[in-house]
């Protein structure tokens, strides 16, 4: 720790003991068998496999876990002695999904709310929006709306909104997970700023362990079956050996290792089932469009990865060719072999048409759950297809993408890691020609990663066109295929 850090009377002191929560209405407990003391000013890199609790244990520290209805508590868990709920304000948490922390139209109200609910002095204020905004490299006005942000851009505005706070206690859960990546280092340095300055005692969430090792003072590993796998400083927590072992088989992603899942796949070269032409795209009617002249064929058994900087227009593009956006000008057309009997404008099909045939995973998990539980959620689309579930394919999905054991579950009480790979599932069962994922690998640890990589490799082997918005370089050489970089209004193809 440095002087400013061991001394500065901001800084909150974190203490676990035996704590544990279940969420109501889930026999297993989301995390238990914790026992933790966090220094004041220390920063603390939090690890464990998907599922392990982590995502739970930031959210007692925020002190939003609600009361005995909605779960169960066992053990205590505090800051500076007291209960989190009656230490609010000391601690700033920035969501997993930054898409459920943005409350307000404007740029510049976003940051400042937090801040205003404090009661900090509006002159301050304005001071710490302008400075949280500079830090995190969000270089917008401050009347910009908020829902015409990426799913990047709203990521460093939910950090920038918990800057301004100035907290005690700075809680980051997957801070960089959708962020390009300079994103990646503009914001683990903004972080490393504002701690220097402040003081804060800081309990980040990352899967990528490189991003924050050398940033950190200590790094706590949580067992998937309660309590503490590994504890201690970065160099000898992910050293070589014994328990470096122990993480890798756990999931966890230590520096230098890398889950095996095959050689690189055969270029694709099956036959035509999409193809666009001069397509112009964009969020809304009016203003700038995020891409224009976009034109690119999508082929069976091949995969196409699109990436670019944040707020590019990688997720507005990858909608447009699910055809759920339509485009400003151009042509959609879909092959025969893809549209079968029905007419060949994709923008034409009902929706039970479009999802055996285009398969759309968005950014946000959240934004396509509809029923109650896991397993009616795997199975809405292929009732709303056939009438019927395959329930031998639904079974499939759900062990391949560790599913099995939550098929009771709400899926909104799920891990974000777990969340994505449901949506990936609801997907899958459809059976989809087109499968367009966005941010696919997001929140997962190493060893979901590679059976969702392995999954879709296998998809493609059957002769399924995978399309994915992804900044994840490891993902993009596994599945192989094309690149489409979108940057400055325009893609540009690069095959392999």
């Amino acid at each position: 720790m440095t002087p400013a850090q061991a001394s500065s009377p901001a800084a909150v002191h974190v203490r676990a003991r035996g704590w544990g929560w279940r969420h109501g209405g889930r026999k297993a407990f989301a995390a238990r068998g914790l026992d933790l003391d966090i220094r004041p000013g220390e920063r603390v890199l939090l690890l464990g496999a998907s599922g392990a609790g982590k995502s739970t244990v930031l959210s007692g520290l925020a002190g939003l876990l609600g009361t005995g209805d909605e779960g169960e508590q066992e053990g205590e868990l505090l800051l500076d002695g007291a209960h989190p709920a009656e230490a609010r304000g000391r601690a700033g948490l920035v969501l997993q999904d930054p898409e459920t922390q943005v409350v307000l139209a404007r740029v510049g109200d976003e940051v400042a709310f937090a801040a205003e609910n404090l009661s900090v002095p509006r002159e301050e204020i304005w001071r710490r929006v302008g400075r949280a905004l500079d830090d995190v490299g969000l270089d917008l006005p401050l009347d910009h709306p908020t829902t015409a942000l990426s799913g990047g851009q709203k990521q460093r505005l939910a950090l920038a909104s918990v800057l301004a706070m100035e907290p005690g206690l700075l809680l980051l859960d997957e801070p960089t997970a959708n962020l390009d990546p300079e994103g990646i280092l503009e914001v683990r340095d903004a972080v490393v700023r504002v701690l220097e300055r402040t003081g804060a005692t800081l309990v980040v969430v990352e899967h990528r362990v490189a991003v924050w090792a050398d940033v950190v003072d200590r790094v706590v590993v949580l067992d998937a079956g309660g309590g503490v796998l590994a504890d201690g400083p970065p160099g000898t927590v992910l050293a070589e050996g014994p328990t470096r072992d122990r993480l890798a088989a756990a999931g966890v992603w230590v520096p230098g290792w890398q889950p095996d899942v095959g050689g690189p796949l055969p270029a694709g070269g099956g036959e035509a089932l999409l193809s666009a032409s001069g397509l112009t795209v964009a969020r809304t009617k009016r203003g700038p469009a995020a891409v224009e002249d976009l034109g690119i064929e999508v082929r069976a058994a091949g995969a196409l990865s699109i990436t670019g900087p944040n707020g590019a227009g990688k997720s507005t593009a990858a909608l447009t060719l699910g055809a759920l956006l339509r485009p400003r000008a151009g042509r959609l057309e879909a092959s025969a072999a893809l549209a079968g009997t029905a007419d060949g404008n994709p923008f034409r099909w009902r929706s039970s048409e479009l999802v055996q045939r285009i398969g759309t995973v968005f950014q946000e998990p959240e934004h396509q759950f509809l029923t109650a539980t896991v397993g009616d959620e795997l199975e809405f689309g292929p009732r709303r297809v056939s009438g019927a579930p395959d329930l031998r394919r639904v079974t499939d999905v759900a062990e391949r993408l560790r599913l099995t054991h939550l098929l009771k579950a709400n899926p909104f009480t799920l891990s974000g890691g777990e969340k994505r790979r449901l949506s990936v599932a609801t997907m899958l069962a459809t059976a989809p020609r087109i499968l367009i994922l966005d941010e696919p690998t997001f929140g997962q640890d190493a060893g979901t990663w590679a059976e969702l990589v392995t999954l879709l490799r296998e998809l493609i082997d059957d002769g399924v066109s995978v399309l994915s918005v992804t900044h994840d370089a490891d993902f993009i050489a596994a599945l192989g295929g094309a690149t489409l970089h979108i940057s400055g209004g325009a893609g540009r193809l690069v095959t392999r």
